[in-house]
């Protein structure tokens, strides 16, 4: 009796996973598609309710709506963790994380006012169109985009740093010279105007007044538009150094997708995960 309920129980489990995560089969691909056109319209939801007007006349309405989206996404997150083997994979995962994170703002606004519309981080879900359509160039892409951030790190680390010592040098200098008579109250708030200043925003809401402030102010923007070169070229080298020293990894195949972290792109001879090193099977048996 046991063993029977155990074929049973994994049969179920097998066929859960192959609707969830067999992209390459036609039941696979048709529940993504229908999960996704339930992420927009949940996001058209999300996004009534916060106009006036439409709250006001169907406010009810709108609230059923989010719930009914939010079960659904919940019985889904459910499910995708009841059919896998090692789930804390797809727990810890990017769309893992995007999963729970999507259902949680319904369920925190019984304790915060207005936390459902967080809900809108559903958005990323639709990332999943890429994987289910089969568009393997973007899927190429934005691997290369992670790979090539992940690289540059240390640079952006250093970059960063570096605008972060400029804001708080030219901040502490523009207090002193302006001070609270132009606006600049305090160094936290003379960071702030550097701040938006150094990135070319410049809300307006703060501005020098002295002739030295206005040099300072001057030198700040001309060196924003230098500022905002830098991270594009350290990314751009790193896509650059991707594609040469790594060109025969970007070859898809198109049927195979790894069981256990789920990573959608493999060489044409690949045998294993190039993630997780575990063997790859074929979806579609």
């Amino acid at each position: 009796m046991n063993k029977q309920f155990k074929s049973r129980s994994d049969i179920l489990r097998q066929h859960i996973h192959i609707m969830f995560y067999g992209v390459n089969t036609s039941v696979g691909k048709l529940f993504d598609v229908i999960l996704l056109i339930l992420t927009v319209c949940s996001l058209a939801v999300i996004m009534l309710e916060t106009v006036e007007s439409v709250s006001m006349m169907f406010h009810r309405e709108l609230l059923i709506a989010e719930w009914f989206f939010t079960v659904i996404f919940t019985v889904e997150y459910i499910l995708r963790i009841y059919s896998l083997n090692k789930p804390l994979k797809y727990i810890f995962s990017f769309y893992g994380i995007v999963d729970l994170l999507a259902i949680l703002p319904m369920y925190l606004s019984f304790f915060i006012i207005g936390s459902n519309v967080l809900s809108a981080i559903r958005s990323f879900r639709l990332f999943r169109l890429f994987r289910v359509l089969r568009l393997f160039s973007f899927i190429e892409e934005s691997t290369r985009l992670r790979i090539a951030l992940i690289s540059s790190r240390p640079k952006i680390i250093v970059f960063l740093y570096t605008v972060v010592v400029i804001s708080f040098t030219v901040g502490t200098v523009m207090y002193f010279v302006e001070g609270p008579e132009s606006g600049f109250t305090s160094i936290p708030v003379s960071i702030y105007w550097t701040v938006i200043t150094l990135t070319t925003v410049g809300y307006g809401d703060i501005v020098p007044h002295t002739g030295v402030g206005q040099f300072f102010a001057t030198m700040l923007m001309i060196t924003g538009y230098g500022i905002i070169a830098v991270p594009t070229g350290i990314v751009s080298a790193e896509i650059v150094k991707q594609k040469r020293t790594a060109g025969h990894r970007w070859q898809y195949k198109d049927k195979t997708v790894c069981h256990f972290c789920h990573s959608s792109g493999h060489s044409d001879n690949a045998v294993y995960c190039f993630k997780c090193g575990k063997k790859l099977e074929d979806s579609t048996n």
